[in-house]
């Protein structure tokens, strides 16, 4: 088989990734090495701070055997548990810049951050490449009372409505509270510890209403067992065309879910080339295409590369601390 690894250009695939060119034109374009042409020389680690199963391990697997099939040195899932990714951080530390170390990154990462619980700060990280950003939506469940998003705004300004939340602390939570202040409504959380129990407890009616992941609700939401009121996003979503944006009454409010990668902020910018493409090579299959358009996430509007992806980091970093700052919960 012919080698087509030193033909490709990582600037154009930023930038064709940066404008929405459509991933069948990425497919035609052959996977390099980037500025470093040995890489990788030793074993590639993908480090998780959440356990396997899971949303961050499920997407890891997904573009990780076709960014495998590209080198010719190991690549291993490495799990970090505990303290909220603190020990992924303290593993980060210990491994330094050492171009074959790449790190997972949810919210949790920014949040343990920006409390001051984490080894290291913001300007440590080096984002490479982002995989998705799932949209929240306002639901209730499908016997709620509640059937508009202006009802929402009503019922919030005569009495605190019961918000279900993972955890205090949580991407819920912090939206929650974003959203609160933005639509001067009041809200009162309630956390469950996982997003199984909290959507249990919204159909028991345990609590009256939730943020919840698009992609995670989208499925019962098509079934008739929660009923959408509202998106926090700029736009209204494609799956759910008929659900305003909160942006449309001027709670200019955006939740996500993001999932993403990032390296220690010291590695070379070869080696942060070399790792860029290698994982979007990967987020380039088939395979991984499907997983995020079974979600109802476009691959094309999802899939980012380094420049975008670390500025967007730093940016949800800032409006986190904010938010945390409001809520009492760092002294940063």
């Amino acid at each position: 088989m012919e080698n087509t690894l030193n033909s490709f250009q990582p600037e154009k695939l930023r930038k064709y990734l940066a404008t929405g060119v459509s991933m069948a034109v990425l497919a035609a374009i052959p996977f390099s090495a980037g500025a470093q042409d040995d890489w990788p020389t030793d074993t590639i680690e993908v480090v998780s701070h959440a356990s396997a199963g899971g949303g961050t391990d499920t997407t890891i697997r997904m573009w990780l055997e076709g960014a495998r099939e590209q080198v010719d040195e190991d690549v291993r899932v490495v799990y970090k548990l505990g303290g909220g990714a603190r020990l992924a951080h303290e593993y980060m530390v210990q491994r330094g810049p050492d171009c074959h170390t790449i790190m997972a990154l949810t919210q949790t990462h920014l949040y343990t951050i920006a409390r001051g619980n984490s080894p290291i700060e913001i300007d440590d990280i080096q984002g490479v490449a982002r995989a998705m950003s799932d949209p929240s939506v306002i639901v209730v469940s499908s016997n709620s009372p509640l059937e508009s998003y202006e009802e929402v705004l009503e019922s919030s300004r005569d009495q605190a409505l019961t918000w279900g939340v993972t955890s205090i602390g949580s991407t819920a939570h912090i939206g929650i509270s974003r959203w609160s202040e933005a639509a001067d409504a009041e809200a009162r959380v309630v956390p469950f510890g996982g997003d199984g129990d909290t959507l249990t407890a919204l159909r028991s009616g345990a609590v009256d209403i939730t943020v919840a992941n698009a992609s995670e609700a989208l499925d019962q939401i098509n079934e008739g067992v929660f009923r959408p009121l509202a998106v926090l996003s700029p736009e209204r979503l494609e799956d759910l065309p008929n659900v305003p944006s909160t942006y449309e009454h001027g709670h200019e409010i955006s939740v996500n879910t993001t999932r993403g990668y990032y390296v220690h902020a010291d590695t070379s910018t070869e080696c942060v080339s070399s790792i860029e493409e290698f994982i979007l090579t990967g987020m380039e299959s088939e395979r991984f295409h499907n997983y995020l358009s079974s979600a109802g996430l476009n691959p094309e509007r999802n899939i980012a590369g380094a420049e975008i992806w670390d500025t967007q980091i730093k940016e949800e970093y800032q409006v986190a601390l904010k938010a945390l700052r409001k809520l009492e919960m760092t002294d940063r």
